[in-house]
């Protein structure tokens, strides 16, 4: 799927992967753009990862606005803590989103725990 990145080589990327019952759209590293509603259109997007840093990417806000362009069940904030650039921790993305979208489920982890995402956990329809 089409990003939007200021990188000066490679080209962003983003997909939508869909599979046992679930789909997930992986923004890659992108900033916000209008092509998200498109996708939010024509896909019932179960999980979004969209990515949260502030720098290079979305900040907290703007991946917000992704997410309600997106309408998913649930989402999950990435790209962030790993550089002294980007925003430290999902905190600020999580308050917003709750306060915003309630009824799109969080996901939020700490770096190395793993989670197996099933169909049945995505009970809200949003």
């Amino acid at each position: 799927m089409h990003a939007v990145h200021s990188a000066s080589r490679g080209v962003p990327t983003g997909a939508i992967i869909q599979g046992e019952g679930l789909t997930i759209y992986h923004a890659g590293d992108t900033a916000l753009f209008g092509d998200m509603k498109h996708f939010g259109d024509h896909y019932r997007i179960d999980l979004a990862c969209v990515p949260i840093g502030g720098s290079y990417t979305m900040d907290a806000e703007e991946a917000v606005e992704a997410v309600q362009l997106l309408r998913p069940k649930m989402a999950f904030p990435m790209h962030f803590g790993t550089f002294p650039v980007l925003a430290k921790t999902a905190t600020e993305f999580v308050a917003l989103l709750k306060a915003k979208l309630p009824n799109v489920q969080v996901l939020s982890l700490k770096p190395g725990v793993t989670f197996e995402l099933k169909p049945e956990q995505l009970s809200v329809d949003a």
